[in-house]
C-alpha cells in the first residue's frame, strides 16, 4: 500500500511539473529582437518571455521553426502557448495580446538608392516590388494593400531578402527599424542600401498567448508581472544587452563563433 501511495504521489508531482511547463515559438531572424548565435536563441523576446513567465512559476521550453507563419499557426491552434507578435483583428481571433506592449516599433522601408523608390503614402508603392518574410502582418491597410497588389516576393530569411535589394530583384523590404539597420550594418554590399526616413507605420510588440493555453486564464497577471518589468526599466535593459550582444557575435572572426 505504502509503494502504491508512493507512486500516486510521484505520478501527481510529475504532471505538476509538466503543467508548469509552457512552449514559447520563436523565429530568431529579427536582432536584436530575436537572433541565434548557432546555438541558442537569444534577444530581447526570449529574455522577456523566460523572464516573465519565470516568476509566474513556469519553465520556457523555445521552439524554432522554419518561419514566422508556422509559429503563428502553430499559436492560433494551441500547439504552442507564446508568441509575441503585433495584434491585428485575425491573430485576435485565436490569441490574446497583453494590453501592455513589450515594446514599440518603428516599420521602415529599406530601399536601394541605386534604384530609388519615391514613398510619402502607401499608395505609392503599388508600382513597386517588395519583399517580406511568410507570416508577416503590418497593419490592416498594409495587408490589404498587399492583398490588392500582389507586388510582394515571400521569403524566410531576412538575409536572402536584403540580398534580393542588393541585387535589384526588388525594389523596397519592410522591416522593423531596428532590425534592418542592424542587419544593414554587417551585410557586405549593402552599403547603397538605406532606410527611408518616414515610417511606414509604428506598432507595438507584445505577449500573444494562444487562447488554447492554459495561459489564457491568467491575462491579468500577465499584463500585470509584464508592467512591473517595463517600468522597472528591465525591457530597456534586455534590448540594449541584445544589441551589443548581436554586434559583438558579427564581429568575431568567423573561426571563432
Amino acid at each position: 500500500m505504502g509503494r502504491l501511495f508512493g507512486l500516486l504521489l510521484a505520478l501527481i508531482a510529475g504532471s505538476a511539473e509538466a503543467a508548469d511547463k509552457i512552449r514559447y515559438c520563436d523565429y530568431p531572424v529579427y536582432p536584436p529582437i530575436s537572433w541565434s548565435d548557432g546555438k541558442q536563441v537569444r534577444g530581447l523576446a526570449p529574455g522577456v518571455v523566460k523572464n516573465l513567465f519565470g516568476r509566474l512559476g513556469y519553465d520556457v521550453e523555445i521552439v524554432v521553426l522554419g518561419n514566422w507563419k508556422r509559429c503563428l499557426l502553430d499559436a492560433a491552434e494551441g500547439r504552442v502557448d507564446v508568441v509575441l507578435a503585433y495584434s491585428t483583428a485575425q491573430r485576435e481571433q485565436s490569441m490574446l495580446f497583453s494590453t501592455v506592449p513589450v515594446l514599440r516599433e518603428e516599420v521602415a522601408l529599406f530601399v536601394n538608392r541605386q534604384r530609388p523608390v519615391k514613398f510619402e503614402r502607401l499608395e505609392d508603392l503599388a508600382s513597386y516590388r517588395g519583399g517580406l518574410l511568410f507570416g508577416e502582418s503590418y497593419g490592416v491597410d498594409f495587408d490589404r494593400f498587399v492583398a490588392q497588389h500582389q507586388n510582394i516576393e515571400w521569403v524566410s530569411d531576412s538575409r536572402q531578402n536584403f540580398g534580393k535589394l542588393i541585387r535589384g530583384r526588388i525594389d523596397f523590404i519592410t522591416s522593423e527599424r531596428r532590425t534592418g539597420q542592424l542587419y544593414v550594418e554587417n551585410l557586405p554590399g549593402a552599403q547603397d542600401v538605406v532606410a527611408l526616413p518616414n515610417a511606414l507605420s509604428v506598432d507595438y510588440l507584445r505577449i500573444a498567448v494562444s487562447r488554447h493555453s492554459p495561459l489564457a486564464s491568467r491575462m491579468p497577471e500577465i499584463d500585470a508581472q509584464l508592467k512591473r518589468m517595463v517600468d522597472a526599466g528591465e525591457v530597456e535593459r534586455l534590448l540594449n544587452e541584445s544589441e551589443v550582444t548581436y554586434r559583438d557575435m558579427i564581429n568575431l572572426p568567423a573561426d571563432s563563433r
